[in-house]
């Protein structure tokens, strides 16, 4: 019924406007079609200054009615995001600066300069002066803030922190998957020749680095105050690996493996109480349509304290025992027995 009603009303609005229109032209006739075309410029003149008016009061209105619901009043929740968030206003202040005073300019002449029967218009052909300086400041400006942002592109993307922790993740239709290096520091290498059944990675397991690989899928995990690097892949066709809050975003590309690295601020329950939301999480967006399901792509990064973080690290087993099973040394097997006990303590029994 919705949008019955949007089409009639569609339909009503041009059926109004043709109408007018030909009544215009029957004005026209009866007038003078010189009289009717400078009564015309005359309210056309007028309509400019009003456009411009009620345009920029829209503008500063829509600006005070959603700008609360941005991510921008929260602040960047990365350190790196911060110069992220300072290259943007700049870049917003300068653009809107220009902005505000050409398009003033532009309706202001447009009434001001109407057609008059008194005055004959300027002929103005060339002018190299002012040509080099509509030319030459516009291209410092920009430059100067191209500079700035592949000075910040270089950073975050160049060799992270030897401190770092560091997650592989990996994007297919459509969902992500994770992958953290062991007790060596080292993530196994992949063959995507491999992939099948659980190694839905294509972890390549001949490799020794590999056999305490850790993988979990949709949910990734990092201490705060930590530099985080992200080794990041694609399995089908090009993702995008978007992170609003920590003002991030990298492709993932097949085949060709790309990396960022940043340093979160604040844990997950600290944004929690900052945006005083309970449900708030750390989103990873895909910023690349993919698909059919990419709307769905969604996973969620957990930021815990350096604790916590080590605690759910330590929770976690190798996906090389999970494969191979037989494998396990005892101790794991064990651990796994009461972790499924455990579950089924908790787990409503079915009638």
């Amino acid at each position: 019924m919705k949008e019955f009603l949007t089409v009639a009303l569609g339909i009503l609005v041009f059926i109004v406007i043709f109408q007018i229109a030909k009544a215009s032209e029957y004005v026209s006739a009866l007038k003078g079609e010189e009289k009717t075309r400078k009564q015309n410029n005359k309210i056309n003149a007028f309509l400019l200054i009003a456009f411009l008016i009620f345009g920029l009061i829209g503008a500063w209105y829509c600006n005070e009615l959603y700008w609360g619901k941005t991510l921008y009043p929260q602040g960047s929740a990365s350190v790196e995001g911060e110069e992220q968030d300072v290259m943007m206003y700049i870049t917003i202040a300068v653009t809107g600066i220009v902005f505000i005073i050409t398009q003033a300019l532009l309706f202001w002449f447009s009434y001001k300069y109407q057609e008059n029967d008194n005055r004959k218009a300027f002929y103005f052909p060339h002018n190299t002066k002012l040509e080099l300086i509509w030319t030459g400041v516009p291209a410092i400006v920009l430059c100067t803030l191209v500079v700035f942002g592949l000075r910040f592109w270089f950073r975050v993307t160049d060799d992270a922190p030897k401190d770092s922790v560091v997650v592989e993740v990996t994007g297919h239709q459509f969902g992500w998957e994770f992958r953290y290096p062991g007790s060596d520091k080292v993530l196994g290498k992949k063959n995507y020749k491999l992939t099948t059944g659980a190694n839905s990675l294509g972890v390549d397991f001949a490799d020794k680095s590999s056999e305490d690989d850790i993988h979990v899928s949709a949910t990734m995990h990092i201490p705060v105050g930590k530099p985080c690097k992200m080794v990041i892949n694609a399995q089908d066709v090009i993702h995008s690996v978007g992170l609003p809050h920590f003002r991030l975003k990298m492709d993932a590309v097949p085949g060709i493996p790309t990396t960022q690295w940043f340093t979160p601020k604040y844990t997950t329950k600290e944004m929690q109480d900052k945006t005083k939301n309970p449900n708030f999480a750390y989103e990873i967006a895909c910023d690349q349509m993919c698909g059919a399901g990419h709307f769905s792509m969604r996973g969620v990064i957990v930021v815990d304290s350096e604790e916590d973080y080590k605690k759910w690290l330590s929770t976690q087993k190798p996906e090389y025992f999970t494969i191979f099973p037989d494998k396990a040394p005892k101790e794991v097997i064990a651990d796994s027995i009461k972790t499924s006990k455990q579950t089924a303590q908790v787990l409503p029994v079915k009638n």
